[in-house]
């Protein structure tokens, strides 16, 4: 099994987690020696069977659990193995990884436990099948855990997941957030948020639709991520757009699917412009278009919202004066304004 890299932070479990086996040299060998197994760590068989890749535990609140961890050593040295539990967590960019050891942690790997000693020698060519239990506390919420067991040795870490579930109400809910675009080309890339708002571990799919100014930019088909993203957790991925035009002004909107839960959609607006100046001066021109046509269309719909009159007339509709009183004085301000001298040819 690969091992986990990093003493501090987020430990990746990935392919560890499958618990597959693992070689390297031992310290002090001879150059021309062949690579000595090292030791592993994988859930041990019940009975003669395809081996388990992970644990996987499920009761209501209050429960104990067992399961048994089996460690193989079938090279020619001895060694000394620590064990604990660990929570299982996503990284930033969703791959799937374990909280370092924490005083007073609460999560699920505070709830394994080793029996009397969690460390175990392992003698050249042994195997040695340690039992452990899982306590559930009454008050556990109801839903998906993720922990592992960790194994530490000379040199390496190998993590062994759980998938433990708490019985009660299964609740799968999705959201998409912080979408943007960058890059341009066949190198423009969507990137987004995934979160998982529910109770259970979702695999999601995630479909991309565009639509252009100029152009009909082709999406992406719904495809599952290669990401398990655990309850509460929250993953920052990236999305390869090489069909996305190159200049256009662009409409996106992300669909995220998982079973169980309801879509989720989240859109975003992008300008898209090849690289170099003359990709910022296309752009620009495109950005002053699309100014001109919406002034274009403002100045339309206001033309069109003004009633029809008569040129010097009042408004269609208004209603007549019918007031004689305010007739004749109209008038008498009308003689009142008339030219001392007529023009010429001017009606009296």
């Amino acid at each position: 099994m690969p091992p986990i890299p990093g003493r501090r932070g987020p430990r990746r479990l990935g392919a560890a987690l499958l618990a597959a086996a693992a070689l390297y040299g031992a310290p002090g060998a001879a150059a021309d020696e062949p690579a000595a197994p090292a030791w592993t760590a994988a859930p041990a068989a019940a009975r003669p069977g395809p081996a388990r890749p992970y644990f996987y535990l499920a009761g209501p609140a209050g429960t104990v659990l067992e399961d048994r961890l089996a460690l193989d050593n079938p090279g020619e040295r001895e060694y000394t193995v620590t064990l604990r539990g660990a929570d299982a967590d996503n990284a930033p960019d969703g791959a799937l990884a374990v909280r370092p050891a924490a005083p007073g942690a609460s999560g699920a790997g505070s709830w394994i436990s080793f029996g009397g000693s969690a460390t175990v020698k392992l003698p050249p060519r042994t195997r040695a099948v340690v039992p452990f239990t899982v306590t559930v506390p009454p008050a556990a919420p109801p839903g998906d855990h993720p922990a592992a067991v960790v194994a530490t040795g000379p040199g390496r870490e190998a993590g062994v997941r759980i998938h433990l579930r708490v019985g009660g109400p299964a609740v799968a809910a999705l959201t998409v957030e912080d979408v943007s675009v960058r890059g341009h080309g066949t190198a423009t890339t969507v990137d987004y948020t995934l979160v998982n708002r529910g109770n259970v571990t979702l695999t999601p799919e995630l479909a991309l639709r565009a639509e252009g100014t100029l152009h009909e930019p082709a999406g992406r088909p719904a495809r599952t991520l290669p990401v398990e993203l655990l309850p509460g957790r929250r993953a920052r991925l990236s999305e390869p757009w090489p069909d996305a035009p190159a200049l256009d002004r662009v409409a996106l909107t992300l669909t995220a699917t998982a079973p169980g839960a309801a879509p989720a959609t989240a859109t975003a607006e992008a300008w898209l412009a090849p690289g170099g100046t003359a990709g910022l001066a296309a752009g620009a021109l495109l950005a002053l278009a699309g100014t001109a046509l919406a002034a274009l269309l403002l100045v339309r719909a206001r033309r069109t919202r003004r009633p029809g009159r008569a040129a010097g007339g009042p408004p269609a509709g208004a209603p007549a004066r019918e007031d004689a009183a305010a007739n004749e004085h109209e008038h008498e301000h009308e003689h009142e304004n008339e030219p001392e001298h007529e023009l010429t040819g001017a009606p009296r």
